[in-house]
C-alpha cells in the first residue's frame, strides 16, 4: 500500500507498460526463433521434395536421353539392315515411323546432316527407291515431307543448314550408292577424330569446305556464352538467375549439379550398298564400317526449339545426327511432375538455360506461366542442374508461401493465449493498483476527517465545561451548554460507533442478532433516539407508518444506527434548503415487504453516483460535500447493516431532496 502512496495514474500506466514491455519482448523473441526453427524445418522438408523432384525429372530424362543414346548410326537412313548380315535383309528404320514415336515429350522428328552439309531425315527415301513396296500411301508421302519440310525449316532458320541443300534434291545420288561411295571413299582409316579432321582437311576441295559452314554452327552452339550465342537478344523477359530478388538465407555453398559423364562409343555400322526394285524378294551388297559416336548435346535455338545432337565420325568424315523438341511441350513434362507434388502449393518452379531465365511456373495457379521478373521473388529453396546432356538447364525451386504446419499452429495459438493472459493480467494488476490507490487515498481522507469529527465536538465539549466550571456562564445559558455537551458527546458516540463497526466488519466479526420487531416499535425507538437530535439541529420530523405492516425480523440496534447515519446524513446535506424536514415513513408494499423512507429537501443526489455513494470511503465530488464535514463511512455502513439482516437500500431523487429506502422482507 505504501508503494502506491506517492503514485498517479500516469506514473502508474508508465511502470506497467515497462513490465509489459519486459515481459512481451523476451516472449516475442523466443516465439519468434521458435517460428524460425519451424521455418527452417519446414524449409529442410520441403528441400528433400525439391531434390526428389529433382531427382526423378533427372532420371526420366537420362532414362530417354540413354534410349536415344543406343540407337546406331545407321537408323537415321530410312533403310537399315535388319537381323544377321549374311541374311541380308532390308527393311524400313525404326525411325521413318510416321507419326514420329517417341517417349520424349515435344520430339518433332529426327535429322542428319552428312559431311557436305546435306540435310535428310528417316522420313523419307531417295528419290529412285519405289515408296509403294514399303506401304507408304501418296497421302502419308506427301505428310511425311511436310514433316521433312518443317525440320529443315527450323535447322535453316537457326542457320544451322542450307534450305537449298537436301539429299532429296540429288535424285541422281541414291541413299544406298551414297552411302556405298562415302564407305567406299577413303582407303586409310583414321585412327582418331584429330586425325579424321587433318584427313578431311587436306583431300576437301574448296567447294566442299563452303558445305562444312552448316557443322561449323553446330559445333558454335555450346561454345559461346549464352548471351553472345543469342546475339544479344534475351531468352525471356525473366532475365538471368542472378537478377532474381531471392532470398538466399537457406542456401549454404555452392548450387548442387546431378551431372554424370558421358563418355565416347564406338560401333560398328552396316549400311546397303544398294537398293533393291523390291525389297523384299532381292538381295543387296552391304558395308560394314566402325564409327566413333560423341554423347549428345543440347542447345536452345533462336526460334525457341530444343535441339539434342551428337557427332559420328566415319571414315574421316564427320556426320550431325539428332532431334528437335517442341519447348512447350519439353517443358510440360517438368511441369506435370511439379504439379504432382506438395511443392506446386507453396513454391513457383524455374527452368533457367545457361543462366538465363526462360520458363517459370506458378505454385499458386497451376496453369499460369508467370511472364513477369517481379513475380518471381521470394526464398530460394533449391538449385540444381541437370544431368549431360541437359546440364544447362538448372532448375529453381523458390517458396512464395510457406505451411506451418500443426507445430506452427500450436506455437500461434499458445502465442495468443499468453498474449490474451498477459493483457487481461495486466489490466487487472491496473484496475487492482488504481482500487488500490484509490483506497489508498480515501483512507487517508477518511484518517483526517475522523481526526477533524473527534476534534470539533471534543472542542465544544471542552470550552463549554470549562466555562461550566469556571462559572463564567449564567443560569439562563447553562441549560443551553449542557444541550450542546450532550450533543456533542452523541456525535462522539455514533461517530466511535461507525468507525468500530467499520472494523468488525472489515474483520468479519459482525454479530447479527434478529428477533421479531413490530413497525410501531421501530418507528418509536427512532422517535426517542433521534427526535431531540432533529430538534436541536432547527429541523421538523415527520413520522408516518402504515399500521398494518407485519412484523420484521431485524437487530433493532443495527437499524437505529442506520436510520441514525440516514437521518445525519440528510440534516447535513440540506442545511442549506429552505425547507429544514425530515421525513420518515413506513409503508407496506404490494409484495408484503415493508419499505422505511427518509427524505430530506436538500439538493438530492446526481444520478451519476447514485450507486457510488454506497461505497467505502467515497464522498460526492460537488460543492456541497466539500464545504461538509464527513468520513465517507457513514453509508457503507448503511448499505452493509442492511444487507447483512436480508434487505436491501436504495436512493431516489424527489422533486425536492433524495429519498433513501430499506427494504425488508417479513
Amino acid at each position: 500500500m505504501s508503494l502506491l502512496t506517492g503514485l498517479d495514474r500516469r506514473k502508474l500506466r508508465l511502470w506497467l507498460l515497462l513490465f509489459f514491455m519486459a515481459l512481451v519482448i523476451p516472449t516475442v523473441v523466443l516465439v519468434q526463433q521458435a517460428y524460425s526453427q519451424l521455418k527452417w524445418e519446414a524449409m529442410h522438408q520441403y528441400r528433400v521434395l525439391a531434390e526428389e523432384l529433382a531427382a526423378r525429372v533427372d532420371a526420366s530424362f537420362t532414362m530417354l536421353i540413354d534410349k536415344e543414346e543406343a540407337r546406331s548410326f545407321a537408323d537415321y537412313a530410312f533403310l537399315v539392315i535388319e537381323g544377321e548380315t549374311k541374311a541380308n535383309f532390308l527393311q524400313r528404320s525404326p525411325l521413318s515411323k510416321y507419326p514420329v514415336e517417341s517417349s520424349l515429350p515435344g520430339l518433332i522428328g529426327y535429322f542428319q546432316v552428312d559431311a557436305g552439309g546435306l540435310f535428310s531425315t528417316p522420313l523419307l527415301p531417295m528419290a529412285s527407291v519405289p515408296v509403294a513396296s514399303y506401304g507408304i500411301s501418296p497421302e502419308e508421302m506427301e505428310q511425311r515431307q511436310v514433316l521433312q519440310t518443317t525440320i529443315q525449316q527450323i535447322l535453316a532458320q537457326n542457320s544451322l543448314v542450307d534450305s537449298r541443300k537436301s539429299r532429296l534434291a540429288k535424285a541422281e545420288l541414291p541413299e544406298a550408292n551414297l552411302l556405298a561411295s562415302t564407305a567406299m571413299e577413303a582407303v586409310a582409316v583414321p585412327e582418331s577424330k584429330d586425325d579424321a579432321v587433318a584427313m578431311v582437311a587436306e583431300s576437301m576441295p574448296l567447294q566442299e569446305e563452303e558445305q562444312m559452314v552448316g557443322q561449323a554452327l553446330f559445333d558454335q552452339l555450346n561454345s559461346e556464352p549464352a548471351s553472345m550465342q543469342r546475339k544479344g537478344k534475351p531468352v525471356s523477359d525473366l532475365g538471368r538467375v542472378e537478377d532474381l530478388e531471392l532470398d538466399y538465407r537457406y542456401q549454404s555453398g555452392a548450387k548442387k549439379s546431378l551431372a554424370k559423364t558421358r563418355s565416347v562409343r564406338k560401333e560398328l555400322s552396316v549400311v546397303p550398298m544398294a537398293p533393291a526394285v523390291d525389297a523384299v524378294a532381292a538381295r543387296v551388297s552391304i558395308a560394314t564400317f566402325e564409327s566413333e559416336i560423341d554423347p549428345f548435346e543440347f542447345a536452345l535455338l533462336d526460334s525457341g526449339h530444343f535441339v539434342l545432337f551428337r557427332k559420328v565420325w566415319r571414315n574421316g568424315q564427320r556426320y550431325i545426327q539428332g532431334f528437335l523438341l517442341e519447348q512447350t511441350q519439353f517443358l510440360s513434362a517438368i511441369k506435370d511432375g511439379f504439379d504432382e507434388t506438395a511443392l506446386s502449393a507453396m513454391s513457383n518452379l524455374i527452368v533457367a538455360y545457361k543462366g538465363d531465365v526462360f520458363a517459370a511456373f506458378s505454385g499458386q495457379a497451376s496453369e499460369r506461366y508467370l511472364s513477369s521478373r517481379d513475380e518471381l521473388t521470394g526464398t530460394l529453396l533449391y538449385q540444381t542442374s541437370l544431368s549431360a546432356p541437359l546440364g544447362d538447364l538448372e532448375l529453381l525451386f523458390n517458396i512464395i508461401r510457406l505451411p506451418s504446419g500443426a507445430g506452427g499452429g500450436v506455437i500461434t495459438w499458445m502465442a495468443a493465449i499468453l498474449l490474451l493472459v498477459l493483457c487481461c493480467g495486466l489490466l487487472l494488476m491496473y484496475r487492482l493498483a488504481i482500487r488500490q490507490m484509490e483506497l489508498s487515498r480515501q483512507q487517508q481522507d477518511f484518517v483526517s476527517a475522523v481526526s477533524h469529527e473527534l476534534k470539533t465536538p471534543l472542542t465544544s465539549i471542552r470550552m463549554y465545561g470549562e466555562m461550566l466550571k469556571e462559572g463564567w456562564a449564567s443560569e439562563e445559558k447553562k441549560q443551553t451548554y449542557y444541550d450542546y455537551i450532550y450533543d456533542e458527546s452523541e456525535r462522539l458516540s455514533r461517530l466511535i460507533n461507525n468507525v468500530l463497526q467499520l472494523a468488525r466488519m472489515t474483520r468479519s466479526e459482525l454479530q447479527i442478532d434478529l428477533t421479531p420487531v413490530t413497525a410501531a416499535e421501530l418507528m418509536d425507538s427512532i422517535r426517542s433516539k433521534i427526535s431531540s437530535q432533529v430538534e436541536r439541529a432547527g429541523y421538523i420530523l415527520n413520522l408516518t407508518y402504515d399500521e398494518k405492516a407485519a412484523t420484521i425480523a431485524i437487530d433493532k440496534d443495527y437499524f437505529i444506527q442506520i436510520i441514525i447515519n440516514l437521518v445525519d446524513n440528510a440534516i447535513k446535506f440540506s442545511a442549506n434548503a429552505d425547507k429544514k424536514v425530515v421525513d420518515i415513513s413506513c409503508h407496506v408494499l404490494q409484495d408484503n415487504s415493508v419499505q422505511f423512507a427518509i427524505r430530506d429537501y436538500g439538493p438530492g443526489i446526481p444520478r451519476d453516483q447514485m450507486k457510488k455513494i454506497f461505497k467505502l470511503f467515497y464522498r460526492s465530488e460537488n460543492e456541497l460535500t466539500r464545504e461538509t464535514v464527513g468520513t465517507g463511512i457513514g453509508l457503507a455502513l448503511v448499505h452493509q447493516l442492511t444487507a447483512a439482516m436480508g434487505g436491501r437500500v436504495d436512493v431516489v431523487n424527489k422533486d425536492a431532496g433524495a429519498e433513501f429506502q430499506i427494504f425488508f422482507r417479513p
